[in-house]
């Protein structure tokens, strides 16, 4: 089974940075498509990004020049740089990883970003 561990969390103050990051217990380079989702309190699950195996990404219009996805494929890790946050980004922060044939979408257990002064 596939386990997916975000971690990089936390508290943070309008225009601040977090780095979030997903650590696989297997080799990325298996997944052709990684990414995050986040949950805001009362709102459904939302694509923040993603990026595929070839390294292309994707991000919603809400976060465009803000938040930045990268992978590590030798340390099984994908990241997710978050810049000038602002409250409404608080949210569990979830990564996911897509394998094809058959298609299977695994998730982490989430980390929580909390933009507050």
């Amino acid at each position: 089974q596939v386990q997916l561990v975000e971690s990089g969390g936390g508290l943070v103050q309008p225009g601040g940075s977090l780095r979030l990051s997903c650590a696989a217990s297997e080799s990325i380079s298996r997944f052709y498509r990684m990414g995050w989702s986040r949950q805001a309190p009362g709102k459904q699950r939302e694509l923040v990004t993603l990026i595929t195996s070839a390294g292309s990404t994707n991000y919603a219009d809400s976060v465009k020049g803000r938040l930045s996805i990268s992978r590590d494929n030798a340390k099984n890790t994908v990241y997710l740089q978050m810049s000038s946050l602002k409250p409404e980004d608080t949210a569990i922060y979830y990564c996911y990883a897509d394998r094809a044939a058959p298609m299977v979408r695994y998730w982490g257990q989430g980390t929580q970003v909390t933009v507050s002064s």
